[in-house]
């Protein structure tokens, strides 16, 4: 039997609608996530085990993972953890780009650490998240656009180093209407100006993010590694106007 697909972020927006997904589909799960109560709901809801964990806490992702890989290894993870940190550069600090690295970048290579030996047994796949504004140079994004890049690179760089065993990917969405996105899609005026700067003229949903890992979790997709996927409306490539 294959061993589960373990969700970091569980209980936020992308990481949630991935589980629901994967459940659907008849693959196993573990779910983790920092609120304790909102994961006991959400693991209740699709009968799957859970533990609370702060994935900035590098011994509590180990309980974590020898928890989740104990019996069959892991057959994938994904690591839906990250901020939005939109800031001018005059009023960028470095604690602003220390702390957006070490959750985004930091934190998704130690997890993977954590779980190499239970991903080479279970020859399992790894989905990371990165954002359009990698690609694309928006204002105000010096601080998670630098961490995100970080992210890239560290899905090559371990996509390489991890095979042939395992996989490593990462969806690189534009804004979605997500919890954590809240401050911008809650104005509906901002939020409909933005969407109009899409080829496909609407902001993305969870649903959107966790179609795509989904596909990359996937073992049918077995020749699929070192790739960034954007999930983006066509805004990373694509320009309807002048």
């Amino acid at each position: 039997m294959p061993g589960p697909i373990l969700i970091f972020g569980a209980t936020g927006g992308v990481g949630s609608a991935l589980a629901q997904r994967l459940h659907a589909s008849g693959r196993p799960l573990f779910l983790s996530a920092r609120d304790s109560d909102r994961l006991s709901d959400l693991a209740r809801a699709l009968d799957a085990p859970s533990q609370a964990a702060d994935v900035l806490d590098e011994t509590a992702v180990a309980g974590v993972v020898k928890a989740a890989s104990a019996q069959d290894g892991l057959a994938g993870l994904a690591f839906c953890v990250g901020s939005i940190v939109l800031k001018p550069l005059k009023s960028v600090t470095p604690n602003d780009f220390a702390e957006a690295f070490r959750l985004n970048t930091i934190a998704a290579a130690m997890a993977v650490a954590a779980a190499r030996d239970g991903l080479t047994r279970g020859n399992g796949a790894v989905v990371l998240f990165s954002t359009v504004a990698v690609a694309q140079g928006f204002t105000n994004h010096a601080v998670i656009s630098a961490a995100k890049g970080g992210v890239e690179g560290l899905t090559r760089a371990l996509a390489a180093e991890l095979a042939p065993h395992v996989r490593v990917n990462a969806v690189a969405p534009s804004l979605t209407r997500t919890r954590m996105a809240t401050p911008i899609t809650g104005n509906e005026t901002m939020a409909k100006g933005i969407a109009q700067l899409h080829a496909l003229p609407r902001l993305g949903a969870a649903e959107d993010q966790a179609s795509a890992a989904a596909f990359l979790l996937d073992p049918q997709n077995s020749w699929i590694t070192g790739q960034v996927i954007p999930v983006d409306g066509g805004r990373s490539r694509v320009r309807t106007k002048g």
